[in-house]
């Protein structure tokens, strides 16, 4: 079997089928491989999970990069992560790990980065990456009742379902903040109940002038939440490109949160 590539950055998006494809198959693998206390072949995972060996061996690369695997006798076992995140001070580190990629993603992008949740009825910016050469939206109204017009906000709101949506909608009703609002809440409910999961989320202005948004789906567990960049307006070309790495991004994020 090949000696796996240590320290090199492998990635969960290259060639396999998205984000949340990449999170399902990384999961059963490191199920697969807590099956076998005594270490499992890149050959025997491909047999248990009937994944090629190809992704298996993409997979446990990265999966070894981010500390869930360790190689040890020409076998794989579950490594140190696992170990650290059963301590006392889990929830830490995960916001240390949640950082240290939002800050990664910042730089990839070269525009701030946010991870957002929808907990108990309010939307809360849990984190923010920005720098001077990667500005974080100016909070101009509270994001927490301007989630009809912002990328964010329109992301978590289409995870809800139709009863949440509109619960939310009456006690955050919608308001013009720019001429592009959607202020119209049945044609916003409408397109929230249409919006693929797979596709990312715009806002081109519609909380503040100057400023445009995408936001993808982060799914873990339990968690409703997104990951989201903002950049100014004169931007707008690369939006589209942003948002696709924001999706392809989101694997890594979502696994450090569901485990």
């Amino acid at each position: 079997m090949p000696t796996p590539a240590r320290g090199r950055q492998a990635t969960l998006d290259q060639g396999v089928p998205g984000p949340f494809g990449s999170l399902q198959h990384a999961l059963r693998l490191l199920e697969a491989v807590d099956r076998h206390p005594g270490g499992a072949t890149n050959a025997g995972l491909a047999r248990e999970t009937s994944l090629p060996p190809g992704e298996v061996r993409r997979l446990t690369e990265f999966l070894e990069t981010e500390g869930y695997l360790q190689y040890q006798d020409e076998a794989w076992v579950l490594g140190g992560t696992f170990a650290l995140l059963g301590q006392y001070n889990r929830e830490q580190l995960v916001r240390v790990r949640l950082n240290h990629k939002l800050a990664e993603l910042r730089d990839e992008l070269g525009a701030a980065v946010y991870f957002s949740r929808y907990h108990e009825g309010e939307l809360s910016v849990e984190a923010v990456s920005a720098a001077d050469h990667a500005p974080a939206v100016q909070e101009w109204v509270d994001f927490r009742a301007t989630a009809h017009a912002s990328a964010i906000g329109k992301c978590l709101l289409s995870q809800l379902d139709h009863d949440s949506r509109r619960d939310h909608l009456s006690r955050h009703p919608v308001a013009r903040l720019t001429s592009r609002t959607v202020v119209d809440a049945d044609q916003l409910m409408h397109r929230l109940e249409r919006q693929p999961a797979t596709v990312p989320v715009l806002d081109i202005q519609e909380y503040a002038l100057g400023t445009v948004c995408a936001a993808v789906p982060v799914i873990a567990g339990s968690t409703v939440g997104c990951l989201a960049t903002s950049m100014p307006v004169d931007n707008v070309h690369r939006l589209k490109a942003a948002a696709e790495l924001l999706a392809h991004r989101a694997a890594p994020l979502m696994l450090a949160m569901a485990v």
